[in-house]
């Protein structure tokens, strides 16, 4: 049986091309809207503007800039989880 979303998931779940600015030169990321959301409020919680976040991984990522933000919400989630299951 086939599972149907509902328009909140799927709107969640709809990849999105977000233009930002790394190093002084535009690019672009292609991210679902509840990763996007979750990189703007790690970046917040860091007291870092978006830019700065987003240059950091892309200094430090093994993959594309996308799959490393992915990677980077993960990090954070499961971090926040351990820290709480302490």
């Amino acid at each position: 049986m086939a599972l149907e979303n509902s328009p909140k998931e799927s709107h969640n779940s709809q990849i999105r091309k977000r233009s930002i600015l790394i190093r002084g030169h535009s690019t672009s990321v292609s991210l679902e809207q509840a990763f996007w959301g979750q990189v703007k409020l790690i970046a917040v919680r860091r007291k870092m503007s978006l830019n700065a976040l987003v240059t950091e991984v892309d200094e430090s990522r093994k993959t594309n800039l996308s799959s490393a933000l992915r990677l980077l919400v993960l990090d954070e989630l499961l971090s926040k989880s351990l820290e709480q299951g302490d």
